[in-house]
């Protein structure tokens, strides 16, 4: 899987009109979701069950405003639930895909 090796790799592919094909499922996810894509991102999280995914799946739910849906994910996830903006937690989303490279 070939990752981005810096936040401006990544900016620079959100650009395009589809994420790399070569891309975990969980980077291609943000992408979307970046894009405003809410469904795609959640289809690509919905066939994954990381902790990563899980996370990410979260996100979504709390970004969506389903605060239930949300916390269930955040405890498939391990993590607590999110008191962060949304655009600092997506942030830090893709900070741990880029700093991990998918590991």
């Amino acid at each position: 899987m070939k990752i981005p090796g810096s936040y401006t790799e990544f900016e620079s592919a959100l650009k395009q009109s589809e994420p790399p094909g070569v891309w975990p499922i969980e980077l291609k996810a943000l992408w979307w979701d970046y894009r405003g894509d809410w469904d795609i991102a959640h289809d690509l999280v919905d066939q994954s069950a990381t902790p990563l995914s899980n996370w990410i799946h979260a996100y979504l739910h709390r970004k969506e405003g389903d605060e239930w849906n949300a916390g269930y994910w955040y405890g498939q996830a391990g993590k607590p639930f999110c008191k962060t903006s949304l655009s600092e937690e997506w942030l830090q989303l893709v900070a741990v895909i880029l700093t991990d490279k998918g590991n």
